[in-house]
Formats: C-alpha cells, structure tokens, sequence
C-alpha cells in the first residue's frame, strides 16, 4: 500500500468558550457537516459530546470525526476555501482545541 493511501480519520477535540451559547454551538455543527457536500475529499463526518465516567477530558467537550480516503485527502481538506472559512470561524470560538490525524488499523490476533 501506499504511503498516503488507506482512510485517514481527522480528529477535532474542541472546548468551545464560554461566551458562546448553545445555539451558536449547534449551528456551528450544522456548518461543519455541511463541509461533506462541499469538500470533496471529505467522505463522512460524525461528533459528539463527552460522556465519560472517568473525567479525564482535561476540558474538552466536544469530538469531531471527518474521514477521508488518503492522507492526500486530508491535505486537499486543510488547504481548501471552505475549511479555511469555516475553521477561523470555529477557532475564533474555542477556548481550546487538539486536531489528530490518524489511519486506523485492526488489531491482528
């Protein structure tokens, strides 16, 4: 396989700040799933709020998953107008963020 080749999951852990309210929130959501029907690399988004027990989110409340075909994919996603538009808006209100790429692999027993 190909070094770049192979899904690529783009992770965003964000803790938006507290002068934003809820509704701000989810319309900040809506706009980022929208970037599937404008980025043509990304091939899928899903988030969610955490929910964990174990209370070890150091603040972060918020996780977003986009999943691409290639590291290319992510390459193309990052430099695009779209993203670009759409993530100084979101950066303009998180208190706090961590972005990962990763490529997923299964375990062989």
């Amino acid at each position: 396989m190909e070094e770049g080749k192979g899904e690529v999951k783009h992770i965003v852990l964000g803790k938006f700040k507290e002068s934003i309210s809820e509704e701000q929130i989810e319309e900040s959501i809506k706009q980022y799933a929208n970037l599937v029907n404008l980025v043509p690399s990304m091939k899928a988004f899903r988030w969610g709020k955490d929910v964990s027990a174990e209370n070890l989110h150091q603040g972060f409340t918020h996780v977003f998953e986009s999943t691409f075909e290639s590291t290319e994919g992510v390459a193309e996603y990052v430099s695009h107008p779209h993203h670009v538009e759409y993530a100084n808006k979101l950066l303009a209100q998180l208190e706090k963020i961590i972005v990962v790429d990763y490529k997923p692999t299964k375990v062989q027993l």
